[in-house]
């Protein structure tokens, strides 16, 4: 099989497809839900580029908007481990003054 314009595009689609059957099962619910906004910001991004700026912009900073949303679990975890390092790298400057 040859991939041409079309055969790409169905491919495109069958993966799509199976990405919303999975994630209506359940078993890739979290990748999905990244997927949209993520494209969002692309899209925005790519809107800039060519000369779209205002929905371009809107675009991006929706997407960044769901995604921040989306990931703050992950952000809040990251900001305690960078308070864990801060506050045990304070006691070991304390400890050899």
């Amino acid at each position: 099989m040859r991939l041409n314009g079309k055969n790409g595009f169905a491919v495109i689609l069958i993966v799509l497809g199976a990405m919303i059957v999975l994630g209506k099962l359940g078993i890739i619910s979290g990748l999905f839900g990244l997927l949209i906004p993520a494209a969002m910001v692309a899209l925005g991004y790519i809107g800039i580029k060519n000369g779209s700026r205002f929905f371009g912009w809107a675009l991006a900073i929706i997407g960044l908007l769901v995604l921040l949303g989306k990931l703050s679990g992950i952000l809040w975890i990251v900001f305690a481990a960078g308070f864990i390092v801060y506050g045990v790298s304070m006691l070991k400057k304390s400890s050899r003054a």
